[in-house]
């Protein structure tokens, strides 16, 4: 009998970052979807409040239980694997949401902020992933099956693991390690045969709570740069990984862009992004007191969105045909098309200011 996924339904799912932006849409979604959650961020409080909305208030029949972790801490990751094995005795799919930004050039952001940075993105990642990698070692078939079912480790990146935000200069290279990690324990784990699936999304700028959450160097409030998706978009494809082997998701048409201008004209792509994005990150309100951030401690939780003022695309056209591989080289035409013509307009608009 060939292996499968169970259904969400039926599936014990890890998931840390889950009181804000992203880890909190998908909480709900796969607490929406029947799945029995295992939820994890720094404030208990929020933690608390989450796990009582998913249970709806009731202590009969739990859906969702919660540890405090700090990612950063592989001790407390482990704790947060020992009471997922306690409460439900296993669990199918983990996914890594824990993350966190600094806005500033390089050269100001101090080296402390950088290595903290590092250990919630990517220390964060492999502490998760190799917790959810031993307890998926040891599973054996349940009855009547000849191979166990397929397991899922999911970690959040971004466009940014495959093209350097200027301004975002730490993240940037935080979300390439997570690249590089998840696409080296996939192949690993091929080598050993293990039923595990490890997927990396790649979100495009979401309006979440991300810029808020950011220590920021600047002197001015930090902003997303567009397109701007919601955050529902990334949950849903969270919730694909959850059911289906696939390699990376890129949520958002203009983050597929910054891939394909990375692969195809990478030095063009980085005159754009130095005349363009480096502003677009920069809003015009002066910036709040500089120990608002959640880089050390938490921030604003049990919030989806953020303070994003233009537009926000609800879901995304590309990502949703990206799924089905009848379109998906349709789709992927189109976009890149549509960077083509973009970046010949930036361009023949920039010749005319010089």
């Amino acid at each position: 009998m060939s292996r499968q996924f169970k259904p969400i339904e039926e599936q014990v799912i890890v998931l840390t970052g889950a009181t804000s932006g992203i880890g909190l849409t998908t909480a709900r979604l796969l607490g929406e979807k029947g799945a029995r959650l295992v939820l994890a961020a720094r404030n208990e409080e929020a933690l608390q409040q989450l796990c009582s909305e998913l249970n709806h208030g009731g202590e009969s029949q739990i859906r969702a239980t919660y540890a405090v972790c700090d990612v950063g801490n592989p001790e407390q990751v482990q704790k947060l694997k020992e009471h997922a094995l306690q409460h439900f005795g296993h669990f199918d799919t983990w996914i890594n949401d824990a993350g966190v930004s600094i806005y500033g050039k390089i050269t100001q952001v101090s080296l402390e902020d950088q290595r903290r940075l590092f250990d919630t993105n990517y220390w964060g990642v492999v502490h998760g992933s190799i917790a959810a990698a031993q307890h998926f070692s040891q599973r054996s078939a349940p009855p009547g099956r000849s191979y166990p079912p397929y397991a899922a480790i999911i970690n959040v990146g971004s466009t940014v693991s495959d093209r350097a935000m200027p301004i975002q200069g730490p993240y940037s290279a935080s979300k390439h390690a997570v690249k590089g990690f998840t696409d080296a324990l996939r192949m690993e784990l091929e080598y050993d045969k293990l039923p595990v699936s490890v997927t990396l999304i790649k979100p495009a700028a979401i309006d979440t709570p991300y810029t808020l959450h950011a220590k920021n160097y600047m002197d001015v409030e930090p902003k997303n740069p567009p397109p701007v998706y919601a955050p529902d978009a990334v949950a849903r494809a969270i919730a694909y990984a959850c059911e289906h082997q696939v390699r990376d998701i890129i949520v958002g048409g203009g983050a597929k862009a910054f891939n394909l201008g990375e692969k195809y004209t990478p030095r063009l792509l980085d005159k754009v992004m130095e005349w363009m994005v480096v502003d677009q990150q920069k809003s015009d309100r002066p910036a709040r007191d500089g120990n608002q951030d959640a880089l050390y401690s938490p921030g604003r939780d049990l919030s989806e969105r953020g303070d994003y003022q233009g537009h926000v695309a609800e879901s995304s056209l590309y990502t949703r045909a990206s799924l089905h591989p009848i379109v998906s080289t349709v789709a992927a035409g189109a976009v890149l098309l549509g960077a083509a013509l973009t970046t010949a307009a930036i361009l023949h608009a920039a010749t005319r200011e010089d």
